[in-house]
C-alpha cells in the first residue's frame, strides 16, 4: 500500500501516513542505505520492527523526494542529519506516521486502539483527566488523551515531562477529528498547545506544532 496520506498545513508543516503491506525486500528495494543503515536494520531480530524502521525511511523519502539521514540525539530524539527538519515518528501495528517542519517545533503520535488502554489509564491522566472521560467513547477518548501527551512529550523534546504531573488536556467531546487543547507545565516552560487529531482505521492520530 505505501503512501496514503500527505497532508500539508500551515506553510511548511508536513504529515505524511504509510500503511505497511509490503515485505522486507520490497521495502529494502525503495531505499538507498548506506553501510551502517544495513548494519543497523538488519540487527533486528523482530521481524515487524524491520519492516517499521524501513518504511519510516521510505515515508520520509516519499516526503521529501530523496533518501535523507535520520540521526538520533539525547533522549531518543529524531533528527535529520543536514538539520533541514524538524521531525516527529510515530508507528503502530501497521501504519507509520510522519510530522516535518523547517520552521516549528512538531510533535506527533499514532496509536492502534484496543481495550488494553483501560487498564493503565490511571498511570497518565489525572483525576480531572479521567472524570471528563466520555463513557460512550471510552476507548477512543483514553487513546486521544494518551497521544496528546505522547506528542506533548516529543515536542518538549521528551525533557523533564510526567505524563500526569507535567501534561494537562482540557476537556474535550471525541469526534471523527478534531481539536485539542494541552499545557505543559515543568521546569522548562508553561505554555499551551492546540494538537489535532483524527480516527483512521482504528488508529488514533494526534499532532502539534509551534514556533521555535
Amino acid at each position: 500500500m505505501g503512501f496514503i496520506i500527505k497532508e500539508h498545513f500551515n506553510d511548511d508543516v508536513v504529515l505524511g501516513i504509510w500503511e505497511i503491506t509490503e515485505d522486507y525486500d520490497t521495502l529494502r528495494s525503495f531505499l538507498n542505505l548506506d553501510e551502517t543503515d544495513i548494519e543497523t536494520v538488519e540487527k533486528f531480530k523482530n521481524y515487524q520492527r524491520k519492516l517499521e524502521w524501513l518504511s519510516v525511511r521510505s515515508l520520509l523519502k516519499s516526503m521529501l523526494s530523496h533518501d535523507s539521514k535520520i540521526v538520533y540525539g539525547p533522549e531518543r530524539k529524531p533528527y535529520l542529519k543536514n538539520n533541514s527538519y524538524n521531525i516527529s515518528i510515530s508507528h503502530s501495528k501497521n501504519l507509520t506516521a510522519i510530522l516535518i517542519s523547517n520552521k516549528k517545533r512538531v510533535g506527533l503520535d499514532l496509536e492502534f486502539m484496543s481495550p488494553k488502554i483501560l487498564r493503565i489509564a490511571d498511570k497518565f491522566l489525572r483525576s480531572e483527566e479521567l472524570e471528563a472521560i466520555d463513557k460512550e467513547q471510552e476507548i477512543y477518548h483514553l487513546y486521544l488523551h494518551w497521544c496528546a501527551k505522547e506528542a506533548l512529550y516529543k515536542i518538549c523534546d521528551k525533557v523533564d515531562i510526567n505524563f500526569v504531573t507535567n501534561l494537562n488536556i482540557e476537556p474535550f467531546k471525541p469526534k471523527e477529528k478534531g481539536i485539542i487543547t494541552g499545557n505543559v507545565n515543568n521546569s522548562y516552560m508553561n505554555e499551551k498547545f492546540t494538537l489535532s487529531y483524527f480516527n483512521l482505521k482504528n488508529y488514533s492520530i494526534v499532532w502539534c506544532y509551534k514556533k521555535i
